[in-house]
């Protein structure tokens, strides 16, 4: 029952017939439907004589079996479908404890063993009071969906609670009860912005479905409606969770969330740091970085928010009135963490590190080698396996053809050798500069830039014909027009000039793996949301085949279909930062999933995983005997949507209703490569919490490539998408890598972190970082939270 403390005048009441499948005695069964017809009111004193109180005819009995075996098929087929489409892992025969418990947490909150439930962050006033309104009505049109028997709703609305309870009784039933009002649903905000929100008091909700599986009392609960294409659910939601204490120094003062600029599209989980100083100041959830802040722009971090601050912000987002929503004084610390889980015992799994982009500098010289060597001490005291360096194109092959210049790797590599470290090498065909993380410029070899002011087109090309020169477009893979080979020709030259360079490190086992770079930023994609032209997170990037090249081979695949007018590209597909349902091709029920959007889509897929088998072909036969992989970036925002727009535009056709990484699971193991995937460490509550519109879900991303990379049987590596120093973020990343009750004892084979710098190195980092190196390793730490 949902119900307000006293002090509401009107009573609703929402009560459902949920309960547990058991399999007992006919005793037993028959008090199951004793308590059923009790429950709904098919039975009571008035119904039968004095004599036969408490017991029904056989005939009766019989219904009520049918009834509840209905029941129970209904249950059973709602937790099929959470399990196999909302990533839930739920037992087949699931109570509603452990279907809460599973909401809860997709909802982003902690939920302990005992049941006791938390947040992990707070969240606004203003937020509150959008997400209730929806919400209600929401739980109102599924409860009349899911035929519940009553429902009465005790609430509290000021402005429309009559009419809330037309809504969800009818006027009929209104009449009888002497209310009567407007439209419910015209009074109800027709955006996601708090600025159009009616006065609201809201003083208390808890819910009571009346189920012999809940066991009264219940603790307090919302409803939330979770911005998925998911039906609406019912999850556990407590108030406010405190501030979590840092450091006074942090960030700038915070600004509304629309002024951000240019974020990161993997960072809209926060940067955390540990705190390093006792004095500390309250701060508020993860926002974005304000453009006049001195952090980067292209990252969301933690700003701190004094209480003036925060008393101003809830006044602005209520129109500078006051809600009435009864609040709490937030306690003076942090709430508890959740248990964690013990690793020990469990696989080994190889730590790397990345090395600085500019470790090597283009004259061939080994930046700063006397301080690098000191930290590579220090990594391999603290258990790291070994490391990982770009082997820039640009630097080594810069100014002619075939002229490859080894030298500083060469001094590297001796220097890694040495400490008696590991090497993980990526064959970087792409320029460094302008992404996420890139804090040094490493164009494309010189004579290539030349060729491309001749014949710009053998960059990848968006519809206003804006060049990216961040790769080679995949149209010239098998085009000679790299002063007389291919695009796939320079490429093998590349690594086999490396491979013999390089024999030694190979025959030694001091290079474990190759990595090789297949597009924009090393990674198997399309440069689809490129920052320099203009692309700001969340946006769904645009499609990269208006070069000459991709464009002829678009033509030819729509004359061998036998539809000629279909070699065009979408031109209804929106801008770089346009939302799926803004666009006419992406938008529920678009031209993606028409004839032609599905045969354009299927051929721009195509030429991503054609590019892939050719210069894994060749990456094969330069390193053969070697381990090499590929990394595949995490696009996970717009997940949650049906079109999966910006997976669309990176090349990935990945659609609600289609796999689109198995087929590239697929062709890694047609040549034994393993698959690289980042963002392992991304939380989907961190990005609903910074980015709600956004509609990403990293962790169902993640579930979704592992296991179809799994099932493949290839294997799985993974690094951090950011720089990440904080406990929440290992724990994660050790839940992906050695997932729980795996019953094929699955786990990754390789991680490598994000990246080597001064930060990582402060104490208090490190020593998270280290106790994080132990238990990838499968070692027992002592500081566990129980």
């Amino acid at each position: 029952m949902l119900r307000v403390d006293p002090g509401g005048d009107e009573e609703m009441m929402m009560m459902g017939i949920i309960k547990e499948e058991e399999d007992g005695e006919d005793s037993e069964e028959d008090e199951e439907d004793d308590y059923l017809l009790a429950a709904t009111g098919e039975a009571g004193p008035e119904q039968h004589p004095p004599g036969r109180r408490g017991r029904r005819g056989r005939e009766e009995k019989e219904r009520t079996k049918v009834r509840e075996r209905q029941r129970r098929a209904v249950t059973g087929r709602i937790l099929a479908g959470l399990r196999r489409h909302g990533n839930y892992s739920l037992r087949v025969r699931a109570d509603i404890n452990e279907v809460v418990a599973a909401l809860a947490r997709e909802a982003g909150w902690v939920v302990l063993p005992d049941g006791t439930t938390f947040p992990s962050s707070s969240s606004s006033h203003s937020q509150v009071v959008t997400q209730l309104t929806s919400q209600l009505l929401a739980c109102a049109t599924a409860s009349s969906a899911h035929q519940l028997y009553n429902r009465k709703i005790f609430c509290l609305l000021r402005g429309f609670k009559e009419e809330f309870f037309l809504a969800v009784n009818g006027r009929d039933r209104g009449r009888r009860h002497g209310i009567t009002g407007g439209s419910f649903r015209s009074r109800l905000p027709r955006t996601r912005s708090t600025a159009t929100l009616p006065p609201i008091s809201i003083l208390h909700l808890s819910l009571d479905l009346r189920d012999p599986m809940l066991t009264p009392p219940h603790p307090p609960l919302l409803l939330r409606l979770p911005q998925t294409p998911r039906p609406a659910m019912l999850v556990p939601v407590a108030a406010a969770a405190p501030p979590i204490p840092v450091s006074s120094s942090a960030a700038p003062a915070p600004q509304p969330l629309r002024s951000v600029v240019a974020v990161s599209p993997l960072a809209a989980r926060p940067i955390s740091r540990r705190a390093g100083h006792a004095s500390s100041a309250y701060v508020a959830p993860p926002r974005a970085v304000p453009a006049e802040g001195t952090a980067s722009p292209l990252l969301a971090v933690r700003v701190p928010r004094g209480e003036a601050e925060a008393d101003d912000d809830d006044n602005a987002m209520d129109g500078g009135k006051q809600t009435g929503l009864a609040t709490c004084p937030a306690p003076a610390v942090a709430p508890p963490r959740p248990p964690e889980r013990d690793f020990a015992g469990t696989p080994y799994v190889p730590v790397y590190v990345m090395l600085p982009l500019n470790v090597v500098s283009l004259e061939g010289e080994v930046v700063d080698a006397d301080a690098l060597v000191g930290q590579l001490r220090v990594l391999k005291a603290a258990g790291v396996d070994g490391v990982m360096v770009d082997c820039w194109w640009g630097n080594v092959e810069a100014h002619r053809p075939q002229e490859y210049n080894w030298t500083g790797y060469r001094r590297l590599f001796h220097i890694i050798r040495e400490l008696k470290l590991k090497l993980q090498v990526v064959m970087s065909f792409h320029e460094c500069g302008g992404n996420v993380g890139d804090d040094v410029s490493i164009p494309l070899p010189d004579w290539v830039i030349e060729i491309g002011k001749s014949n710009p087109d053998i960059y990848f090309t968006d519809r206003e014909g804006r060049r990216n020169t961040e790769c080679l477009s995949w149209g010239i893979d098998k085009e000679r027009v790299l002063q007389g080979r291919t695009a796939v020709e320079v490429y093998f030259d590349f690594m086999r000039s490396f491979r013999v360079e390089f024999d030694e490190y190979f025959e030694d086992g001091i290079i474990s793996e190759i990595e090789v770079g297949l597009g924009a930023c090393g990674e198997l994609r399309y440069p689809s949301y490129a920052a320099k032209h203009g692309w700001k997170y969340p946006g769904i990037g645009e499609f990269q085949c208006y070069d000459r090249y991709l464009q002829k081979n678009l033509r030819r695949a729509a004359e061998a279909r036998g539809h000629t007018i279909w070699a065009r590209s979408p031109d209804n597909a929106g801008h770089y930062n346009s939302e799926p349902n803004n666009t006419g091709f992406f938008c529920d029920g678009g031209d993606y999933d028409s004839y032609y959007g599905r045969f354009f889509l299927n051929w721009y897929s195509q030429v991503l995983l054609d590019h892939a088998d050719r210069v894994l072909m060749l990456a094969r036969l330069a390193f053969e005997g070697s381990a090499i992989a590929v990394k595949v970036s995490g696009i996970h925002w717009w997940y949650k949507t049906a079109s999966h727009a910006a997976e669309l535009t990176a090349g990935f056709y990945n659609p609600c209703n289609r796999d689109g990484y198995a087929p590239i699971a697929q062709v890694l193991k047609k040549h034994g490569a393993a698959l690289n995937f980042t963002c392992v460490e991304l939380r989907t509550m961190d990005q609903h919490e910074v980015f709600p519109e956004a509609l990403a879900d990293p962790e169902g991303l993640v579930w979704q490539v592992l296991n179809a990379a799994w099932d493949a049987g290839i294997q799985v590596a993974s690094e951090n998408a950011l720089p990440c120093y904080d406990r929440d973020g290992f724990n994660k990343t050790l839940e992906n890598a050695k997932p729980r009750n795996d019953p094929d004892g699955r786990h990754l084979f390789g991680f490598t972190y994000l990246r080597l710098c001064s930060v990582l190195f402060e104490r208090p980092n490190f020593m998270e970082f280290e106790r994080f190196v132990k238990r990838m390793h499968g070692e027992a730490v002592l500081d566990l939270q129980a």
